[in-house]
């Protein structure tokens, strides 16, 4: 096969998303669920090119890098986007009932076609290797999650979800727009790598000033992967936003962010004074994240606001791991967590879905006797607790089991040590889903639950890789960059 320049890949992906908006205003008696199919397909190719492509020309490395770090995240995206558009058809019913339109399946188009933009924005994250780029990227993903999150407008909850990360979302830009200005003005540049030539000849005395514009930036960055004290967002978001839009928001963009996060502190940890003050920081981020992470957990009845606090502990785990960036295994170990994560996470809400539409709800108790009533679904949710909680022989384990190493190498031994206590008030929290699922009696008015073949497969097919990969992680390990 014919190798392709690695640019091409977001070109695909918006040409992609262009052909399904064309596709949907032009065939207007279409099932709107062949758009999402089309995505599907669509993106499955893209994630095809990807192992065929060629190093971009030198004169795009000052703001595109094109190394396996960005290759990877590139194919965590696209498969990111593919398990949001299998939720969204299983979410179409519902997104149908709170979207006013006078005909079948208005605005659910649009519903399917906005996660490939935000894929693109993603990918050309995975890639930036300049601010200017950086901001750009970040801007198409928010905006596009702006939409997404307020999609269903006749539902209170979405709108006001919609509200708060709006304001909170332009309040991050304007702390990383001032951050960037800072180092600019600086050090004069604002790619990546010609910023790292600068701080060689950067003077002592300046160095207050640009520990300012980083720390804006880091600020800002932290709203983004939801780290304490920037999370405050999140429980209300995510329980408010649409199901699939949820899970995409606590995956794809979490993903990006780190993604960004470690590109931008790379070139100051290379200055030892910089780098000591940087890395204080991000212990502290970190220590602070899994704390209130786990314990704001705890006392959660409403599954969609345990797993946006459970995305918090998350971001604290993985914040350990770039707070131990020195250790030649932590760029490992922050890219296996986030693999795990992908792959728990979606699996818990291709389950949460169709639970949902057949109780009604989405809290805890709505999963009561789902062992008995669903065992299929009941044996994936399991699979998908035990691993984001930690348990043995699976991904979960094996992803904090990394992130503690590398912090151990480091000397970071408190951070271990409140990550260990975390881990333990994580089984209580993730062990509630299934008390309820096999120990609690299912509701008297308990009716079947209707699951999609598509769903099923893709259900099956992540619960089957969590265990493989927990038990035989070599082959993994092995093509991470």
């Amino acid at each position: 096969m014919a190798m392709i320049s690695a640019l091409a890949l977001e070109i695909c992906v918006v040409c992609v998303g262009i052909f399904l908006l064309m596709a949907d205003a032009f065939y207007v008696h279409l099932d709107k669920r062949a758009l999402a199919y089309g995505g599907i397909f669509g993106l499955l190719v893209v994630f095809a090119m990807t192992f065929f492509i060629e190093p971009v020309p030198k004169e795009y490395l000052a703001f595109y890098a094109d190394d396996s770090l960005g290759i990877f995240f590139k194919r965590f995206a696209l498969l990111g986007t593919i398990l949001t558009l299998i939720l969204s058809i299983e979410y179409a019913p519902v997104v149908e009932r709170f979207i006013p339109g006078s005909k079948p399946g208005a605005g659910l188009g649009e519903f399917f076609v906005l996660p490939v933009f935000t894929c693109a924005g993603l990918m050309w994250m995975a890639s930036a290797a300049d601010f200017v780029m950086i901001f750009c990227a970040l801007e198409l993903v928010t905006i596009s999650f702006y939409i997404q999150v307020a999609y269903m407008r006749k539902n209170q909850a979405s709108l006001e979800a919609g509200t708060k990360y709006l304001i909170l979302g332009a309040l991050s830009t304007g702390f990383l727009v001032y951050g960037i200005t800072w180092i600019y003005g600086m050090t004069g540049q604002t790619g990546l790598q010609k910023i790292s030539g600068a701080l060689l000849f950067f003077p002592q005395a300046s160095q207050t000033a640009l520990l300012f514009g980083i720390g804006l930036v880091l600020v800002a960055l932290g709203f983004k992967v939801a780290a304490a004290p920037f999370q405050f967002w999140v429980p209300d978001v995510y329980q408010g936003a649409p199901t699939p839009v949820t899970a995409f928001l606590s995956v794809g963009s979490k993903a990006a962010g780190f993604v960004v996060l470690m590109r931008v502190i790379e070139p100051f940890l290379a200055v030892p004074v910089i780098n000591a003050k940087l890395v204080a920081a991000l212990q502290v981020l970190a220590g602070l994240t899994l704390i209130y992470g786990n314990l704001a957990a705890m006392p959660q009845t409403n599954l969609k606001r345990l797993l946006g606090y459970s995305s918090i502990a998350h971001a604290g785990y993985l914040l350990v791991g770039v707070a131990s960036v020195g250790s030649p295994s932590a760029g490992r170990a922050i890219v296996f967590y986030l693999l795990g994560y992908l792959l728990m996470t979606f699996l818990a809400f291709l389950v949460l879905i169709p639970v949902a539409k057949a109780a009604g709800g989405d809290d805890i108790a709505h999963f009561n006797g789902l062992g008995r009533r669903a065992p299929g679904l009941a044996l994936a949710m399991l699979i998908s607790m035990l691993s984001l909680a930690g348990l043995p022989f699976t991904v979960g384990f094996l992803g904090k089991f990394f992130i503690f190493e590398a912090a151990m190498r480091e000397q970071h031994y408190a951070l271990v040590a409140i990550g260990v206590v975390t881990v333990a008030c994580g089984f209580y929290y993730y062990l509630k889903v299934v008390r309820a699922m096999y120990w609690q009696p299912a509701p008297a008015d308990a009716g079947p639950i209707e699951v999609s073949a598509l769903t099923r497969f893709a259900a099956t097919f992540l619960a089957a890789l969590i265990l493989i990969i927990g038990i035989f992680p070599k082959p993994i390990l092995q093509i991470l960059p």
